[in-house]
């Protein structure tokens, strides 16, 4: 098999916010390699640290962050040298986008369509206003807003929520990015529209070749368009591989877990599994295995040493103590044995998850 590419190789990251008098670790020590054309998922409960993560990636940290710690090499520049708007400008937008999850944060409601993305390529772009403008009708219309021209000089109150979105991933795509950031990008649309914006994001890559990170805690939206999963908790990434390793043979008991939660598995007329207990403080420090006290099956060195990555396989890691080979032998739960055959009993369709294409 030909070597992949890296387009951007993340080293031992460190994210620290000023919270009044204190210091809260929002990431600590983590790594990650990208590869070109690849669809990299991130998943985890809400304050694991997956949006802080890949803002390092454009610079976009709140006022009271930094990186305190480690590189971010993207075309031999180290991302994380860079302190002003002026010295990202090369970068964010033009090599690196990101789409969020609400469109209306990303557009100005006062400013028409046509004018934002317009701005857009003017900024990265040294061509005419009309180059420009032509430009901006033919991405809307890759995005599929039909009658692009006619609807050019219209307002963003003037589009539903689903062609909002598409407008931002037209924004973010406009200037031909190597990589795009998809920050839960379909968690404010319905169901129909989210498998449209899904379907339209694997398309657009698959004929702009781009990288796609994938921000969101919805494993079923993970197993429709990953090639590979990072699984954080308490601001690591504790667990990553390929989409088939992660929901086939997960190693972490924080991914069994996840994987346990999936709507999916529910049994009518029984509760849905849940995690007990919360994340842990991040204004606190960490010792062991974060996930520990979350954990009924966690071991005493668990609670004093902390885990190093383990290899399952090639693209396998896991950060977890049970793969050491002195750790008893400890199966995974039982309602996520034999998950493929039961995602595609429940399917009808072959594969992890079934997206009608």
């Amino acid at each position: 098999m030909a070597e992949r590419k890296v387009v951007l190789s993340a080293k031992d990251i460190e994210v620290k916010f000023r919270v009044r008098e204190n210091y809260l670790t929002a990431i600590r020590n983590v790594s990650l390699d990208l590869y070109e054309g690849e669809t990299f998922a991130i998943v985890g409960e809400s304050g694991s640290g997956k949006s802080v993560f890949t803002k390092t990636f454009t610079g976009m940290l709140e006022s009271n962050g930094r990186v305190t710690n480690g590189s971010i090499l993207f075309h031999d520049k180290d991302l994380v040298q860079l302190k002003s708007d002026k010295d990202w400008e090369g970068i964010r937008g033009a090599k690196i986008s990101t789409v969020f999850q609400d469109p209306m944060t990303s557009l100005n409601p006062i400013r028409t369509i046509g004018s934002q993305i317009v701005e857009v390529i003017e900024k990265h772009q040294k061509i005419s206003k009309k180059e420009a403008k032509e430009q901006a009708i033919n991405m809307m219309t890759r995005v599929g807003i039909p009658n692009a021209a006619d609807r050019f000089d219209e307002y963003p109150f003037q589009y539903s929520g689903g062609m909002r979105q598409r407008i931002v991933i037209a924004i973010a795509l406009s200037c031909h990015p190597e990589i795009l950031i998809c920050d839960e990008p379909t968690t404010a649309l319905d169901v129909t529209i989210q498998a449209q914006i899904i379907k339209l994001i694997k398309e657009l890559q698959q004929e702009l070749g781009f990288t796609t990170i994938y921000i969101t805690h919805d494993l079923g939206v993970v197993a429709k368009v990953a090639d590979r999963v990072g699984v954080m908790y308490g601001g690591q990434i504790i667990e990553y591989g390929t989409v088939e390793e992660i929901f086939y043979d997960p190693k972490h008991p924080y991914t069994w877990a996840l994987l346990s939660s999936l709507p999916q598995l529910g049994i009518k007329g029984e509760d849905l599994y849940y995690i007990t207990g919360t994340p842990p403080s991040l204004f606190n420090k960490i010792i062991g295995d974060s996930f520990a006290p979350r954990n009924p099956n966690a071991l005493k060195i668990d609670f004093a040493k902390e885990p190093p990555f383990f290899r399952v396989t090639d693209t396998h890691y896991a950060k977890t103590w049970l793969l050491d080979p002195r750790a008893p032998e400890l199966d995974k739960p039982e309602v996520i044995h034999d998950l493929h055959e039961k995602i595609e009993h429940m399917t009808g369709k072959g594969g992890a998850f079934y997206v009608d294409e």
